[in-house]
């Protein structure tokens, strides 16, 4: 009889609450509800700094001068540009194809047209990661135009990050209004700990692998619907519901068969995820100038009505459906713009983790058999 050693291990399900990686770039405060940025407080920083801000600041771990600002949008806008066998790979995707799918697809596509595909010193993937920030909302937005039988746009050099993604998507440059709140959209969403999709890419980049198959490793994890995906979940519900009227039939209805609220809930925060405080109030601006107030006060009811119930907060999928949809987004790309966001996040982890490497292989308890009996094809019957 065969004898194995058996080392006692304790599993956790999920990995909850284990710490597998030491950071600078973001903290996510669950208990207080608060979310920090390199140190910052993300109330301090929502609506006081653009996207471009937050960015600089998660991958230098400080807020650029004025002067570094301009330098670090014009590298973006003039990077944002994608080549013309990936607009041309994306053209050939099926119709049906989920926008996260073109989306990872293209990732991965151009990591084999970048010029610094094969160097993955320090400087290189500086230069990359610059590209890809600007390339993923360019993707994005290019799918939308070509599903719409339109022509793809290249970026306007006078436009930030938000604005050029709406102008790319829409044909038209947005009022500031609408650009104000794309950019505070991204900024929320770029960053938020060691969430699943962030570890896929700390994962990917602790075996040295290049920047695009870590970012893509990424953008298939966001794609989950227990991660980013739950956006799309939310709009669909309340389209579903009609009517404020209708709201607490259909939320008690929901609870009462087991079935999980989309937006509400979080792994970590015990309380109001921060991110939903600003949206909440964009949600409220945005769909009264779109018409949409019905939708606000759906969600409205809807919130009251969870937190009634079950003591659930809303989390940052909730308001930011709304935000999307009052924007003009269509809710299938509502991920993809999510990843364009969390690319800022992604990049500033695997750049971390470059720097200060150990391959990530974690270990498994085992509770299969031992010593099974092998019995020749013939005989097994």
């Amino acid at each position: 009889m065969e004898e194995h050693v058996h080392h006692e291990r304790e599993v956790t399900r999920g990995l909850e609450g284990v710490c597998a990686a030491e950071t600078r770039i973001s903290y996510v405060d669950g208990v207080n509800g608060q979310l920090y940025y390199s140190g910052y407080n993300i109330h301090d920083l929502a609506e006081r700094v653009s996207f471009a801000e937050a960015v600089y600041l998660l991958w230098h771990d400080r807020l650029p001068t004025a002067k570094e600002l301009a330098e670090f949008r014009s590298q973006v806008t003039a990077t944002m540009r994608l080549p013309a066998q990936v607009i041309k790979a994306i053209e050939l995707t099926p119709p049906s194809s989920h926008p996260m799918d073109v989306l990872r697809s293209s990732v991965s596509i151009l990591g084999m047209f970048d010029p610094d595909a094969q160097d993955n010193g320090e400087a290189a993937n500086r230069r990359k990661a610059t590209r890809l920030l600007a390339e993923i909302p360019t993707i994005v937005a290019a799918l939308h135009r070509v599903r719409k039988h339109e022509p793809v746009l290249s970026p306007d050099p006078h436009l930030d990050i938000a604005a050029n993604f709406l102008y790319m998507l829409h044909g038209r440059a947005p009022d500031e209004p609408a650009a104000r709140a794309m950019d505070l959209l991204l900024l929320l969403h770029a960053d938020h700990g060691l969430n699943a999709s962030t570890f896929a890419a700390r994962v990917a980049a602790s075996t040295e692998a290049d920047m695009h198959s870590a970012l893509t490793a990424a953008v298939g994890t966001l794609k989950g619907r227990l991660h980013g995906g739950a956006n799309e979940r939310v709009i669909e519900m309340l389209f579903g519901i009609g009517g404020v009227e209708m709201v607490q039939d259909y939320i008690h209805g929901m609870l009462a068969e087991g079935h999980k609220i989309m937006g509400f809930g979080h792994r970590v925060y015990k309380t109001e995820d921060p991110r939903a405080t600003h949206l909440r109030r964009t949600s409220e601006t945005l769909c009264q100038r779109a018409g949409q107030e019905h939708l606000y006060e759906i969600s409205h009811r809807i919130e009251q009505t969870v937190k009634a119930a079950k003591g659930i907060y809303p989390n940052v999928d909730f308001y930011s459906a709304t935000v999307q949809h009052a924007l003009g987004i269509p809710k299938e790309f509502f991920t993809s713009v999510f990843a364009a966001s969390r690319a800022a996040g992604w990049i500033a982890h695997i750049l971390e983790q470059y720097g200060d490497n150990r391959l990530i292989r974690p270990t498994s308890k085992y509770v299969g058999q031992y010593g099974r009996e092998l019995v020749p094809l013939a005989e097994r019957g």
